[in-house]
């Protein structure tokens, strides 16, 4: 009965969260609630990884909403740059058939990737680490780099979840966004805890080598 209960509470948390998501980017008119809604989303979801499972959702998530609304807008800016360069480079493939043209889809495809996983990265470290905004979009970059199996991890989570929850679409509504968020934070969280444990052991190292 405590794991039926359990699960249960796990559920109800993960619903509201996610129609607070919804919500709020209707608040901010959709493009401008959109970054800032899912920023507070994925800092409640790290809160809740660190175990801090009793905080007052409603309250944290208005708050985290306000205080990173212009931050998170400006990440959006970017995110949607990226994207219309991503369509560029798709058209120009589709539409070139030059042996060039050929040739070039590897390395575009390949930076596109790169690019695709770094972002994946980006508001999990935003709400983790307390940095610049270049450093953000560097940390993204670096942890994203020398973690290839939580990529795999993360991309083969979001595809399941996905096609789950297209295939049962009320499942959609509740979970879409709060569910993906959690695969995401999860695993990032679990990234960046691996490399500050390896950072903890090198600095206790260098304390030993230097007495």
């Amino acid at each position: 009965m405590k794991g039926l209960f359990a699960v249960t509470e796990w559920i109800t948390r993960f619903a509201y969260v996610n129609l607070l998501w919804i919500a709020f980017t209707i608040l901010g008119l959709g493009v401008f609630g959109l970054f800032p809604a899912t920023v507070a989303m994925f800092a409640i979801i790290r809160k809740w990884l660190r175990g801090d499972v009793d905080l007052p959702v409603f309250k944290t998530f208005w708050e985290l909403f306000k205080k990173d609304f212009w931050k998170a807008n400006g990440i959006g800016l970017i995110f949607a740059v990226i994207s219309y360069l991503f369509w560029i480079n798709l058209q120009f493939m589709q539409l070139n058939d030059s042996t060039f043209a050929q040739w070039a889809k590897i390395p575009l495809y390949f930076g596109m990737l790169v690019i695709a996983l770094t972002l994946l990265y980006v508001i999990p470290a935003f709400v983790h680490y307390e940095a610049k905004m270049k450093d953000i979009w560097k940390n993204a970059f670096l942890v994203m780099l020398i973690h290839p199996f939580h990529n795999v991890l993360m991309i083969l989570g979001i595809v399941v979840s996905t096609y789950i929850m297209f295939s049962l679409s009320g499942l959609l509504f509740f979970f879409g966004a709060s569910f993906l968020g959690f695969i995401i934070m999860g695993t990032c969280y679990h990234a960046f805890m691996k490399i500050a444990e390896k950072q903890e052991a090198l600095k206790k190292k260098e304390e030993e080598q230097t007495n």
